[in-house]
């Protein structure tokens, strides 16, 4: 596929004077933002704890992570944390921030895109079989369904009951 590279823009989210664009490679096998420390420290980001790194060569190190920005790119913008590399470090924007921004890279232009499923905003995917509070029954491995607006008692007491019955 090639180089994908975009502008965007990195925000201080509890600062937003505290502001920069840059150009940031697109790398689906990387996981979260990456930033050079030299704009980590031009935005006033605090370090929030450290995590092991493993690179694309197996090496690993221990890095900082520093917090929270807006980023906004296609439109879109959501917060996230970033990885601190070196100063003089190319940016880069991994899996996580296309996924909760909803963009993916069309390989034929090597640019990034809204998801074409939902182009007016970020589509947010929830593993459950129904939404909360539709009133369509849940099973639980039980015989009998327990609906959602159940309380908590009646549920605990359901609950408790399909122990006894399984036991």
């Amino acid at each position: 596929m090639g180089k994908v590279i975009e502008k965007v823009k990195v925000t201080n989210l509890f600062d937003p004077k505290k502001s920069i664009e840059v150009e940031a490679v697109i790398d689906t096998g990387a996981t979260m933002l990456v930033l050079p420390q030299n704009i980590i420290n031009e935005l006033n980001l605090r370090k929030m704890r450290e995590v092991k790194v493993r690179y694309a060569n197996s090496k690993t190190e221990i890095k900082p992570i520093y917090g929270i920005v807006t980023v906004e790119m296609c439109g879109r913008a959501g917060e996230f944390n970033v990885l601190a590399e070196p100063e003089g470090a190319q940016p880069l924007v991994g899996q996580i921030i296309l996924e909760q921004l909803d963009l993916i890279v069309d390989p034929s232009t090597r640019k990034v895109i809204p998801n074409p499923r939902s182009p007016e905003m970020p589509m947010v995917e929830i593993l459950m079989a129904t939404p909360p509070n539709s009133g369509h029954a849940v099973r639980l491995h039980s015989p009998k369904p327990i609906r959602a607006s159940h309380t908590r008692n009646t549920l605990s007491a359901s609950l408790k009951r399909m122990m006894r019955n399984n036991t």
